[in-house]
């Protein structure tokens, strides 16, 4: 892989060109002593892959090495052997100059990547159209880059919220997410329908995507007693009230990406009820037999802490207590919580729904 992202860089005729210089050195110097031959390359193949101090450790340790096998032969004339050894300190420097250039420039690269996500993840812990929003979001990747995604708008039509999974981790899914972020703002404020949204975000990301990409996504935009959910593709919201309930579209629809099929979804969302929107970090991980966590009473009374902040982080001990410890899947989660609702229902000195409120037909 890291040959191939070296090649498709620096174009075929360079790379033929720098292989061919290889090889034609090895083939005066060792006189095709394979041994020699490999350890010459080796500086070189481990500046494509590994950082400069691994490179130049490769290096030291193929130049002694080298040295050794001349000297054991007892015959080797001096000179070649002095020879060979600064054409490997050569092909060394060169390697880690490279190495360091490679691991400046990636080092570039992700942080402007990780700026771009932070500006994108916002973390939120807020109260816009009488809802009371938060977030939280774990990557499993080393370089804090994941491809789940989530963001609000506060429309003409509502507040609104998105939530994703994009596939893949680290860099190239923080931009897709991106991508997929800036469609959102730039749509959410200009399309009425929640259906023609996922339509919109479709067609504005399809561009970046590969071959084999797509983004999974939902929906949720709130009105009065109920919300509006689009799913595509994506693990089905949770309301929280007296039970944990899954709220799996009643058609499904392909991811974005996928010619996705949205339709809508109109759920009530009741005095002391609360909606829960994942990432797939949360419905599939597993424990060391590989059982998947269940949305049952546990995770239901992890989300009825008092403040929305303490609910989530009581519910990323409990996966991660279930995983064993780690994180295995990037993780995003966001909950909502209709304030109006909840102010009469802890005035009434309960903490949760008399009873779970049906959905509402299209």
């Amino acid at each position: 892989m890291a040959f191939r992202q070296w090649y498709g860089t620096v174009g075929p005729l360079p790379a033929i060109l720098v292989v061919g210089a290889l090889v034609a050195v090895a083939a005066v110097v060792t006189a095709w002593q394979p041994l020699s031959s490999m350890l010459l390359l080796g500086p070189v193949l481990a500046g494509i892959r590994l950082g400069p101090r691994p490179t130049a450790a490769v290096t030291f340790w193929s130049v002694a090495l080298s040295a050794a096998i001349y000297v054991s032969r007892g015959g080797a004339p001096l000179p070649d052997t002095v020879l060979f050894c600064l054409v490997q300190l050569g092909c060394g420097g060169a390697a880690v100059c490279g190495a360091y250039r490679r691991a400046t420039l990636e080092a570039e690269v992700l942080r402007a990547v990780r700026q771009s996500q932070n500006a994108v993840l916002r973390p939120l812990a807020l109260e816009v159209g009488g809802v009371g929003i938060t977030s939280r979001h774990h990557a499993v990747d080393r370089s804090g880059l994941s491809g789940d995604l989530y963001d609000l708008a506060h429309s003409p039509y509502g507040l609104r919220v998105v939530i994703g999974d994009v596939r893949g981790h680290g860099p190239e899914a923080a931009l897709l997410c991106a991508a997929t972020v800036c469609a959102f703002r730039d749509g959410a404020y200009t399309t009425p329908a929640l259906v023609d949204l996922a339509t919109y975000l479709d067609a504005r990301i399809n561009p970046a995507l590969g071959a084999e990409d797509f983004v999974t996504v939902v929906l949720a935009e709130f009105a009065q007693g109920e919300v509006r959910l689009v799913n595509c593709g994506h693990p089905a919201p949770l309301r929280v009230g007296r039970r944990a309930e899954p709220l799996p579209p009643r058609q499904h629809s392909p991811p974005l990406g996928l010619n996705p099929v949205p339709g809508l979804q109109r759920v009530r969302l009741g005095a002391g009820q609360r909606l829960l929107l994942y990432t797939d970090g949360l419905s599939e991980a597993r424990d060391a037999e590989g059982t998947m966590l269940a949305l049952d009473e546990a995770v239901r009374q992890a989300l009825c802490q008092p403040l929305l902040g303490d609910s989530l982080d009581a519910l990323v001990s409990l996966v991660t207590a279930h995983t064993g410890g780690v994180l295995q899947d990037d993780l995003a989660l966001v909950i909502c919580e209709p304030r109006a609702a909840v102010r009469s229902e802890r005035a009434a000195g309960s903490c949760g729904p008399r009873g779970d409120a049906p959905a509402i037909g299209p």
